[in-house]
């Protein structure tokens, strides 16, 4: 917690205006010494509420379009979709609307339901159904059959609206939740239903259709359940076979008929029910589980009966179902459950059974502010009702909607990059300054509290419980009771205070750093808004294993609670007469702290790119540094146009690649995986507009700049590791492989038609490309095994040949395959090799499977084995001309080795920097891991590997600029030799550091490994780079 967790909470970062952003007066280092203290009182608390809501979240997206190689999906055993009738499965049946309605307006019980089936196949309702007659028509023909049956006038018109109206005609939210499930396995979800024309010539469909695949309603079709053409129907617009579908409906001949075509069936007659079988028939989960609760405890029961009767009467639903309660595994202080009713999700307080305390357990209290509040415009969750009546559940109680989002328990932020981190605590820090800039006076709050003298108050307090619960003196506790009183702040504000402002009790949006609700408003008073500013800075001091600051202060904790506590006196005394003093002091904005050619490793540092590296010892350059003829070691020396396009890219990864990380890594393991993420493209969108876009081309390509930003190798290299940080950046700035090669050979090779058809796509980053040299018979690492035939025929060449780990292939949006084959088998060895440009729809190219790397299939690009018959491409797409396929191969290699290389020194910089922030956040043996002999020999072994790597890289990176690709040959492989090994090594030392944790998908390392791992091959293998380099060297240095 003492390194990157520091930041965040306020120094070394923004600035956050407003009360929370104060801290530089010997009042404010005083303060904060009292938010030690206030930890401290904490200890001698017999009990404390702590919020437990995480994670109840769902993304809800559809599935996109499985091409022919997705040849499965990820849930539902033989079953591929689920068919849902619409009343009396997703919302009620018109016979159960009918049934309360006559009794309510006192008609003949089943008058209605008599009605709907008089006349069977020509009655009025199937008429209706199959749009054979209007509304109108048959209301008055409904209207005539009612009153026949029930001897007596029918208002069928006050029956047909209450049938369609929103309040009844409302999705059941169970089969919500169970739809959500069903699509985000891969399966297919359609409605097939009865159905009826309204007024305005639209059908009635009170349900989201996004929701299904396909929507079959009898009348837009003519025909009707049971009739088994509209089954068939459904079922072909499905494109399954009956045996892959689930069908559920609530008469019993409509599922008669459906199980006579072999669908499987569900006949329902309670949803929740019908949701359970379904789960057994799916073999997953189809409800939301509410994280954090449990089965209510015995001695916390309480009486349902009278709690639905009272809720009924509150919420005014007559929706029938069973009341849900749960309790919240925290919370003991007031017990906290969880009720679901009728579509309602809320959340109970009470006061605990017993004798209490005037003041202790005051729901009230809470309830009042939080209303308030609300009405303030402070992000609080929605109460709903105080009930002071204690016979309805045995104590006073208040009610709230349930808040579904995200709680971070731990303020260490395990798993976030700082740049994340710090988005979280000034979220954190904004909504601390809106609750103390609340007018209290104007919230009806000006009685809240005592005005005046908080501090002075609260620490009497605190010294009173410590004295209460004292089993031995503490030296250093009676030092800090003796001074703390006589050095309290002479001025105070009144605000409305939390007192208990913490990470862990606030409610963050799923996907944005946002903060949805403020809870546990039990301390809550008007006092000195500093005290919460300094409670919430305890997790920058506090070890991050102690207890009390992830809220387990128990008896559990008690044994250690004289330890606890004098380490606490201890470090308030500790910053109060010397932390605060060397912390608020005024230090010059224009002169930070440097470390050169290192990670910033600075204790109080916040890094606005993870593992970014500083060089502000160096002096400013001219912009002579920067010319094609220097060797430009850092970004600081890159020339002022370059630095600030090095500013702007590493602003863009801060701002919005890091933060989209965690969604993007949700993507990449879900069933959609191998659809493009739509925030990919979105992200695309912005770098473009932030002229981040085509980066790569090296200016000797591109002399007069038309296709990229022209620069050099070695500038594009710092830009290169800057976008190697993150897995997923090189495609949002249009610079990943196998583009960048094929849109440099195009560039190169290309003629002005090829260009046109497929450089501008590219370059556009409207298409992606992928490269076809690699072959399974045949070791590919000498390029001129590859067997793949190109031969000639009627104006036409034909391509026969089969390979594999042909990365992008599997992307949807790749269009252009770059072939390499043998033209002329009998030629010179490096002449019988060609290139040729293949569009993707061409007939004759099959994908037998994606390949994985450890288990990673890398979608959606991914890496394919594909089969290329028969494939036949006109004479135009010969590239360069027949035999000039290793010479292209060669020249399309240099630059890109260079990319591959530097993105490399990214990832093992990204590692590092992790690596440091794990071993800094963890203890074992009794100490952190970073005080850990062998954990500080990895670093100091990572960050040496690392800089030797980059200097190589960039070495060749200038010669490329200043001798061209073939005089720098040898540093090309060197480095193709070097950077690999270093990244593999220095992952794998971060994976170590991490443990388990550093093999999951939680943390890019894993696929950083893997990537490293593959690029001994993909660039070609180490014993070929070796061999290269051996040669060169025997052959020039004797």
């Amino acid at each position: 917690m003492r390194g990157p967790a520091r930041a965040p909470i306020g120094w070394g970062g923004s600035r956050v205006t407003g009360v929370a952003a104060r801290s530089r007066s010997p009042r404010d280092r005083i303060s904060l010494s009292f938010g030690l203290n206030m930890c401290i009182r904490r200890l001698f608390r017999s009990s404390h509420l702590h919020w437990a809501w995480r994670a109840a979240f769902l993304k809800h997206s559809r599935c996109g379009h499985q091409g022919p190689w997705r040849w499965t999906h990820s849930g539902g055993g033989p079953y591929r979709a689920v068919i849902f009738d619409m009343g009396g499965v997703l919302i009620p049946s018109p016979g159960k609307v009918a049934a309360e309605w006559e009794v309510q307006n006192h008609i003949p019980s089943g008058t209605i339901l008599k009605a709907l089936i008089t006349g069977g196949e020509n009655g009025p309702w199937l008429k209706f159904m199959r749009g054979e007659i209007t509304k109108e028509d048959f209301l008055q023909e409904f209207r005539r059959i009612c009153s026949e049956i029930s001897n007596t006038s029918v208002p069928v018109d006050n029956f047909f609206s209450l049938l369609t109206s929103e309040q009844v005609a409302k999705q059941f939210p169970v089969m919500t939740e169970a739809i959500i499930q069903i699509r985000a396995k891969g399966l297919q979800t359609a409605v097939l239903s009865n159905n009826f024309y309204l007024s305005n010539g639209k059908s009635f469909l009170p349900l989201d259709r996004k929701q299904f695949d396909v929507v079959v309603e009898s009348c837009v079709e003519g025909v009707c359940k049971p009739d088994h053409r509209i089954y068939k129907l459904c079922l072909e617009r499905l494109g399954l076979q009956p045996s892959e579908s689930i069908f559920l409906d609530d008469l019993g001949q409509n599922v008669k008929a459906a199980a006579s075509l072999g669908m499987r069936t569900i006949k329902v007659n309670d949803p929740e029910a019908a949701v359970k079988e379904l789960e057994s028939l799916l073999g997953f989960t189809l409800r939301t589980v509410i994280p954090n609760t449990r089965p209510v405890r015995k001695t916390m029961e309480i009486p349902k009966d009278s709690l639905e009767k009272y809720l009924r009467d509150l919420l005014g639903t007559q929706t029938t179902g069973p009341l849900e309660l749960l309790q919240f595994d925290h919370g003991q202080s007031n017990p906290t459950y969880y009720i679901k009713l009728a579509g309602h999700q809320l959340v109970l307080r009470k006061k605990p059974p017993g004798t209490l305390l005037p003041s202790a357990h005051a729901v009230e209290r809470e309830f009042r502010i939080m209303k308030a509040l609300a009405s303030a415009g402070v992000p609080v969750p929605k109460v709903l009702d105080l009930c002071e009546d204690s016979r309805v559940i045995g104590t006073p109680f208040y009610l709230m909607e349930y808040c579904p989002g995200l709680i971070y328990k731990d303020p260490s932020l395990p798993g976030l990059e700082p740049s994340q981190r710090r988005a979280i605590y000034a979220a954190m820090n904004r909504v601390l300054c809106k609750i103390h800039s609340v007018d209290f006076k104007a919230a009806g709050l000006e009685d809240y509290g005592k005005h005046g003298d908080y501090i002075p108050r609260q620490v009497q307090t605190w010294i009173k419980q410590y004295r209460a619960s004292e089993t031995s003196t503490i030296p250093a506790m009676e030092r800090l009771i003796e001074w703390l009183p006589l050095h309290l702040p002479r001025q105070e504000k009144i605000t409305v205070v939390h007192g208990d402002f913490r990470l862990d009790n606030l409610l963050f949006h799923p996907e944005k750093t946002e903060v949805l609700a403020v809870f546990d408003w039990e301390l809550s008073t008007l006092g000195d808004p500093l005290s919460d500013v300094a409670y919430s800075c305890m997790a920058h001091y506090l070890p991050p294993s102690f207890p009390i600051l992830r809220g387990q202060a128990s008896s559990a904790t008690a044994e250690q609670s004289g330890k606890m506590t004098e380490f606490m006196s201890d470090l308030a005394w500790e910053f109060a007469v010397k932390e605060g003093f060397r912390i608020f002091k005024e230090m010059p904005a224009t002169k930070p702290l440097a470390r050169s050619y290192h990670t910033w490793a600075g204790p109080r540092s916040l890094p606005s790119t993870p593992g970014a590296r500083s060089y502000t010892s160096l002096p400013e350059p001219s912009s002579a540094h920067a010319s094609k003829g220097a060797l430009v070691i850092s970004p600081e020396g890159l020339s002022p146009p370059v630095r600030e396009l090095y500013e702007r890219l590493k602003q863009f990864m801060d701002r919005h690649v890091y933060p989209a990380e965690p969604e993007l890594r949700r993507h990449q393991a879900s069933a959609e995986r191998w659809t493009p993420s739509p925030l990919v493209e979105d992200l695309k969108e912005k770098a473009k507009a932030k002229g981040l876009w085509n980066l790569f081309l090296p200016l000797e390509t591109d002399p007069e700049r038309k296709y990229g930003a022209g620069l050099t190798n070695v500038e594009y290299a710092h830009l290169c590791e800057l976008m190697g940080m993150s897995l997923y950046a090189p495609e949002i700035f249009n610079c990943s492989a196998p583009d960048t090669g094929n849109m440099e050979l195009l560039v190169r090779y290309g003629t002005k038609e090829q260009k046109a058809r497929w450089l501008t796509p590219l370059l556009e980053g409207k298409a992606r490309s992928c490269f076809a040299m690699t072959e399974p018979q045949v070791a590919s690492s000498d390029a001129t095994n590859i067997e793949s035939s190109i031969r000639e025929e009627d104006g036409f060449y034909v391509i026969n040949g089969h390979k594999w780990w042909i990365s992008g292939i599997l992307d949807p949006r790749c269009q252009l395959c770059v072939f390499m084959g043998k033209t002329d088998p009998h030629a010179p060895r490096h002449q019988q090799q060609s290139v040729l440009l293949v569009p993707m729809d061409t007939p004759g190219i099959k994908v037998i499977r994606p390949l994985t790397v450890y288990g990673l299939d890398d979608a959606p690009g991914g890496h394919g084995e594909v089969l290329f018959e028969q494939v036949r491409v006109p004479k135009e797409s010969m590239v360069l001309g027949p035999g000039r396929g290793f010479e292209i191969a060669q020249g399309r290699l240099g630059p890109g080795r260079i990319h591959h290389c530097m993105r490399l020194i990214g990832h093992s910089e990204r590692a590092l920097a992790l690596m440091k922030a794990r071993v800094k956040s963890r203890v074992a043996f009794g100490k952190p891991l970073v005080e850990q002999g062998t954990l500080l020999a990895d670093i100091a072994q990572s960050r040496v590997e690392i800089e030797q790597a980059r200097l190589l890289v960039l070495k060749a990176a200038h010669l490329m600029d200043v001798v061209g690709n073939k005089a720098a040959a040898l540093d090309i492989a060197m480095i193709k030799m070097v950077a690999p090994s270093m990244a593999y090594r220095v992952i794998d030392r971060a994976i170590q550091a991490f443990g388990a944790a550093g093999l999951s998908g939680d943390y890019p390392l894993a696929q950083f490994f893997a990537w490293a791992r593959a690029l001994r091959f993909a660039d070609g293998p180490d014993e070929v780079h070796r061999a290269a380099v051996a040669k060169m060297e025997l052959k020039n240095r004797i």
